[in-house]
């Protein structure tokens, strides 16, 4: 082998290089132009073609799909389109799977009892997610005594009468139906081979599907995605809507439904219950012809229809709603009225019903959430009315599939009357107090404009970026919350006689509970069902489980029980009026007053002072605590705590003025001069730096650049970074941080802030050129000179890539073998060492 490769050789190489970069290139531009721009294109334009309404536009389709006309426009409503369509088949495949293993409802795929198939006893649940309420047993009604430990009684017997209502309905809609030929319909959907499908779903990749291994079997996947999506439009929005459309326009509606500026959705929406109307009648007149075939698609059909509305119905319009009366009643708070809102909403429909729809979303997370924690309090079964959602066998889906329209539009409304009387009692109640109390203290300032020296994006960043992460990443919070609910428990089961209906008696009267059951249970036929007296709902739990009452606790029930239930939900009532109070004044009023010493009398958004005051409030009760948790220690362990947290606190502030107070300053700053003066000021104009806007700009930047530099490559700066995380705050090092960390930032940054200035400054006008050239080279030698880096690193990553090309020419011309061979140390003892083994690759 030659020293050094002949220039024929590296060309050669070059070419093959570039030959296969290109083929690769083209490969690539093809698969991006057929899966960004053919699909997305043609989803729009087939989908304004069909709701144009006309038959021209049909006819001139392949004219329109070769139109350049908004290219960019159609091709992002056309992702959006086929974004909605595989969506929409996803779901289709997954409510699939979830009919094959959950179970079909009864009234879709009902057999006979005596056809039941041998061993299957006929109390037994079936596997849908309601068949637990059908099963219990005939047992005796007799109340329980006062003062004996029950279980849980809700009102289980009205759903039970209910669901053998609506069983005895459907039995009577699919009693002449055969057996066999029900079966067969409920086995169509597992007629396939599983083994061909899982070596099918082995061969196709995403890579090979896409078209990214080099083939051009994407095209054929194009072809069909294509007629997927004008399937999907054609079936699952053109005919609802227009179905809608026809319905609207005959019952004279059309017009309040234009008013509404969400004329498509609606029509829609209508168009979907009228086709389910539709498709149970024509299921119930199958059923009378015994078309069971027909009668089975129909029902999965009206099954699909369906679930598809409560879906829309629970996570769009429920939020909706919730989102609308939180405003309603919140109006007072911001010196606003409804008339106000009817304008926005006339200005911005959208816009105004997404965020209604989000501020509802987040209202009913963060009740759930409350709900989840008093689950951790409370005994397992005094909220036995709400649907827990740690619960493993909870699938709402299920319910959606089992459970009848009536059993959810009744959900519905009593979540909608409770949901509405929280919001009352904790919103609109304690404004019209606050108001009547402390005139002066509302509407609170929510202006989108400051008269304050601080810019509002300065003070934004700062809440984003210092205030909620400080709040949120602590776990403190809930734990507080949880001890105040458990304390507010204890006393309100002290005061009504209820501890044992609130918290169960697992200590203080276990003894005595177990020798009640004991006694009791010579009454009893010894089963595994509990009986009335236990609750039915316990009865269900069990036989479900297959053993003791899942979730439930019994409890000793005193005297006038409903009287001290409806006194303890006074009680509740007026403690959520009084902490709805203090949230609502006390941060707002504590913040209004730090703020007062920092902006003086300019007004700013009560945001802001929201969340000074709420962080103030968090930090004083974290010190009490942490007070309180020190005093018995002793006065002695107390100053040592002091000191070493005195000591901690002064080398983290030293920490954060360095680094997130000089960095992300000079950060902002760099930023600043480098891209923003440049594209904003014009070369006549002076810029301004505001330190503020600049300080805030360079904490989110300083947050990017360690969160990709976490995420990237291994290199001095992410091991010093991630050596600071994992030492914490209590284990912090303050001369590791500023001899790793804080010196070479900041000496860098600083370098890039003097150098260039210098050079303006000092160095051209030694040159004697003209003033307008000082101003231009001063005003564009930072941009310059991040261009020459980026010219050195795309430079120096192309000569490193030209000597990884150099090494494989040379390797695939000359290379014949590689052979491994043991290291061996060099040592006097040169007899001892045994012959190094060898083998050769090729």
């Amino acid at each position: 082998m030659p020293s050094r490769l002949p220039i024929q050789d590296i060309f050669a190489g070059l070419v093959t290089s570039i030959g296969t970069a290109i083929r690769y290139w083209f490969h690539y531009t093809l698969v991006a132009f057929a899966w960004l721009g053919v699909v997305p294109l043609t989803a729009c334009r087939i989908y304004k073609c069909l709701f144009t309404g006309s038959v021209s536009s049909l006819l001139t389709l392949p004219l329109d799909m070769l139109s350049t006309d908004n290219l960019l426009a159609d091709c992002l409503q056309g992702c959006f389109v086929v974004t909605c369509t595989l969506c929409a088949f996803i779901s289709l495949v997954w409510l699939r799977e979830q009919i094959v293993h959950g179970g079909a409802p009864i009234w879709l795929e009902h057999a006979a009892p005596p056809f039941n198939a041998p061993g299957h006893h006929q109390n037994e649940a079936p596997a849908g997610g309601n068949g637990a309420e059908n099963v219990a047993p005939d047992q005796p009604a007799n109340p329980p005594a006062e003062n004996a430990v029950v279980g849980e009684n809700p009102d289980a017997q009205d759903d039970q009468a209910e669901e053998e209502e609506e069983e005895n309905e459907e039995e009577d809609d699919a009693g002449g139906e055969d057996a066999a030929d029900a079966n067969n319909g409920a086995q169509d959907d597992m007629n396939w081979n599983a083994l061909e499908w899982d070596r099918a779903a082995e061969e196709l990749t995403w890579e090979r599907m896409l078209g990214l291994d080099g083939s051009l079997v994407f095209l054929e996947h194009v072809f069909w995605v294509v007629s997927l999506n004008t399937l999907f439009i054609l079936v699952f929005a053109f005919c609802p809507y227009h179905i809608g459309h026809f319905s609207l326009v005959g019952l004279g509606f059309e017009e309040h439904v234009q008013a509404s500026h969400f004329e498509g959705l609606i029509t829609t929406i209508v168009g979907y219950i009228l086709l389910a109307i539709t498709l149970i009648i024509c299921h119930g007149l199958a059923t009378l012809v015994k078309f069971h075939r027909s009668r089975r698609l129909l029902g999965v059909c009206y099954i699909v229809v369906k679930v598809s509305l409560l879906v829309v119905v629970e996570i769009g319009v429920f939020p909706l709603i919730c989102g609308w009366w939180l405003d309603i009643c919140s109006l007072e708070m911001f010196d606003a009225t409804l008339k106000d809102r009817e304008l926005s909403f006339q200005s911005a429909p959208g816009t105004t019903m997404f965020l209604h729809w989000l501020v509802g979303m987040v209202y009913v997370f963060y009740f759930a959430s409350f709900i989840l924690l008093l689950r951790e309090v409370l005994r397992p079964g005094v909220l036995w009315f709400l649907r827990n959602l740690n619960d493993p066998d909870f699938n709402p889906v299920q319910e959606m599939i089992h459970l009848p329209i009536y059993r959810h539009l009744r959900r519905f409304i009593l979540s909608v009357i409770v949901f509405g009387s929280i919001v009352l009692l904790m919103l609109w109640l304690p404004i019209r107090i606050i108001k009547s109390l402390l005139p002066n203290f509302l509407p609170y300032n929510v202006m989108l404009y400051s008269d304050a020296p601080v810019s509002e994006l300065s003070l934004e960043l700062l809440l984003l970026q210092v205030v909620l992460p400080a709040l949120l990443e602590q776990g403190h919070t809930r734990q507080w919350l949880k001890g105040l609910v458990r304390a507010w428990t204890v006393t309100a089961g002290y005061l009504l006689d209820l501890h044992s209906y609130l918290l169960g008696d697992q200590e203080e009267n276990e003894n005595s509970a177990n020798q009640q059951v004991n006694n009791n249970q010579h009454a009893r036929n010894n089963n595994a069902i509990p009986v009335v007296g236990e609750g039915l709902h316990a009865a269900h739990q069990a036989i479900l489980q297959q053993g003791g009452p899942v979730g439930f606790q019994p409890y000793r029930r005193p005297l006038n029980f409903p009287l001290r239930i409806f006194l303890l939900i006074v009680f509740m009532c007026i403690t959520l009026l009084i902490a709805s109070l203090i949230c609502l004044t006390l941060p707002v009023f504590a913040g209004r007053w730090l703020m007062s010493f920092w902006t003086g009398t300019a007004k700013i958004h009560e945001l802001y002072t929201a969340a000074c005051g709420l962080y103030v409030c968090w930090l004083t009760i974290r010190a009490v605590t942490v007070l309180v948790a020190w005093m018995p220690q002793g006065r002695r362990v107390i100053f040592q705590k002091v000191k070493e947290w005195s000591l901690m606190i002064m080398k983290t502030l030293i920490v954060a003025v360095l680094l997130a107070g000089v960095v992300p300053l000079l950060l902002g700053l760099l930023f600043e001069l480098v891209i923003v003066a440049p594209l904003r000021v014009p070369l006549d104009q002076t810029p301004l730096f505001y330190p503020w806007q600049d300080w805030a700009l360079g904490v989110l930047h300083a947050k990017i650049i360690a969160a990709i530099t976490l995420m990237g490559p291994q290199w001095w700066l992410k091991t010093v970074i991630e050596q600071v995380y994992a030492n914490g705050i209590r284990n912090i090092d303050l001369h590791y941080i500023i001899r790793k960390l804080a010196a070479p930032v900041i000496s860098v940054l600083l370098l890039s802030l003097c150098v260039p200035y210098v050079i303006a400054s000092g160095v051209v006008p030694l040159l004697g050129v003209t003033a307008e050239m000082q101003n231009l080279v001063h005003r564009r030698i930072y941009p310059f000179l991040l261009m020459v880096v980026v010219l050195m690193g795309i430079l120096s990553f192309q000569v490193r890539q030209f000597k990884r090309l150099y090494e494989h020419i040379k390797n695939d011309k000359y290379l014949v073998g590689q052979r491994l061979v043991n290291y061996e140390r060099k040592s006097g003892k040169q007899g001892t060492s045994p012959p190094p083994p060898q083998s050769s690759q090729e």
